[in-house]
């Protein structure tokens, strides 16, 4: 297949190219950068210059492949419900030219925007939170609207995506834990984060748009569910300053935007996935990627 990646050159998006490089596939890579360019000529794919402003290269990006997998996303907090619903306009465009074909669409969200319902973990058909209240939820409300006007489209949730030097939000804490000299969690910190290594997303994401089953729900899930106090203990070590717990109404105080996430219970499951793709996580785990990562480089 000849696959449009948006977000080629990122640290999840890169990963996805290698590994549909290796399985054959050809990639036309989404970039806006000469460095770019360069990086995936490099890696064996094709360039194709623009960016998520740019609408009509996204229009002929999708309209030049036999699927497409969206990853990119403006990570600018600080403009966060703006960036969910600009994600809801592009996801409408790369849509637009696949409408009455079977050529795939994968959507990309996060296993956060599903309702979690007496600390049960998530699973794939757990509905999500309505965007007016977890603003991410507009990237699958624009996905099943796009299943309605005949898009083959998939939707992947993501956990905390992780190696030795990217642990998705957890990157952020831990520069603001050196900052502030204490590694913080939420009162008793056991509220949990669902986790799955990088090696282990990139191949679901190929399993994904290889299968091609319109109105799916895949969880990228390894870990169902990792506890706060566990990644702010192990992130103390590393830095060498006190785990402490943190009232609520402290969260702020610390953490800026990241404090709606903090406190947050994200237990999921992809017990569904697994037995759909044939997708079986065999990377190392969230606390030992923390553990093995070198703190004087964050």
């Amino acid at each position: 297949m000849r696959i449009f990646v948006t977000g080629s050159t990122g640290f999840i998006g890169s990963a996805v190219v290698r590994e549909l490089l290796d399985a054959g596939h050809q990639v036309l890579g989404l970039t806006r950068s000469d460095a770019g360019v360069a990086a995936l000529i490099a890696a064996g794919a094709e360039p194709h210059r623009g960016s998520l402003e740019d609408l009509e290269s996204l229009r002929s990006g999708a309209a030049s492949a036999d699927g497409v997998i969206h990853l990119a996303f403006n990570h600018d907090f600080s403009k966060f419900v703006a960036n969910c619903e600009a994600d809801r306009r592009i996801i409408e465009i790369l849509a637009s030219p696949l409408a009455g074909s079977d050529r795939p669409l994968i959507v990309t969200s996060g296993t956060g925007v599903a309702t979690v319902v007496s600390g049960e973990p998530a699973i794939e058909e757990t509905p999500p939170v309505n965007s007016s209240i977890i603003p991410r939820a507009a990237s699958e409300e624009a996905a099943n609207l796009a299943g309605t006007r005949g898009v083959n489209v998939s939707i992947v949730r993501l956990p905390q995506v992780h190696d030795e030097q990217k642990q998705g939000l957890i990157s952020y804490a831990i520069p603001l834990a050196r900052a502030k000299g204490v590694s913080p969690y939420i009162g008793d910190g056991l509220n949990r984060w669902a986790a799955a290594h990088i090696s282990d997303v990139a191949r679901l994401y190929r399993l994904a748009i290889e299968r091609r089953v319109s109105g799916s729900v895949y969880h990228a899930v390894g870990e169902e569910g990792v506890t706060m106090r566990e990644i702010a203990e192990v992130i103390a070590r590393g830095l060498k300053i006190p785990a402490v717990s943190l009232a609520p109404d402290q969260s702020a105080a610390h953490f800026g935007w990241l404090a709606m996430f903090a406190g947050h219970d994200m237990p999921a499951s992809s017990k569904k996935t697994q037995e759909q793709l044939g997708w079986t996580p065999t990377g190392p785990g969230l606390i030992a990627d923390l553990e093995r990562m070198d703190y004087s480089e964050v």
